[in-house]
């Protein structure tokens, strides 16, 4: 008798000491949060309608290329013939793939566009590869057919265009 008693204790004191460990581990979690307020700076609380809000704004941003470019042009690749004798001008950002035609490089300035699958740069009046990434890091950059070209240029475009 005197030994399940004694099992019973250890077992109690055990018990114990859990219980005991178990409050102070809680008590020491809620007195961190316990400085901030919920809807404070330090912890703000926000409804679903304004993430909804939020998400919707920069989706907005990101597909508000401008020019002639669809909504949300960011999104996708855009197929886009450009007549011989216009020019395709693609926003800052913007990309390009020449698919079929010969085109050339269009800039503003002496500065041209980016060849990413070469890792070059194209200056104005140069060839510009057919199924090669173009990256227009500036407004007032394009392309055109090649001279003496007779068919369209038919382009995929990332971003806001304008044909002139």
């Amino acid at each position: 008798m005197l030994m399940k008693k004694a099992k019973l204790m250890g077992w109690l004191s055990g018990a114990m000491l859990a219980l005991l460990a178990g409050v102070l581990i809680l008590d020491s979690a809620a007195g961190a949060d316990a400085s901030k307020v919920p809807g404070s700076a330090d912890d703000p609380v926000v409804t679903k309608s304004y993430v909804d809000q939020k998400i919707a704004e920069l989706r907005g941003s990101i597909g508000a290329g401008g020019g002639s470019g669809s909504a949300g042009a960011m999104a996708k690749l855009e197929v886009v013939t450009v007549p011989v004798g216009k020019t395709i001008y693609v926003q800052a950002g913007g990309e390009l793939i020449v698919r079929t035609g010969k085109a050339v490089a269009v800039s503003s300035d002496a500065n041209g566009l980016s060849d990413m699958t070469d890792g070059l740069d194209i200056p104005p009046g140069k060839p510009v590869g057919n199924n090669h990434l173009i990256l227009f890091p500036r407004d007032g950059r394009g392309v055109k057919a090649a001279e003496g070209s007779k068919t369209d240029l038919i382009v995929l475009v990332r971003g806001g265009y304008e044909i002139k």
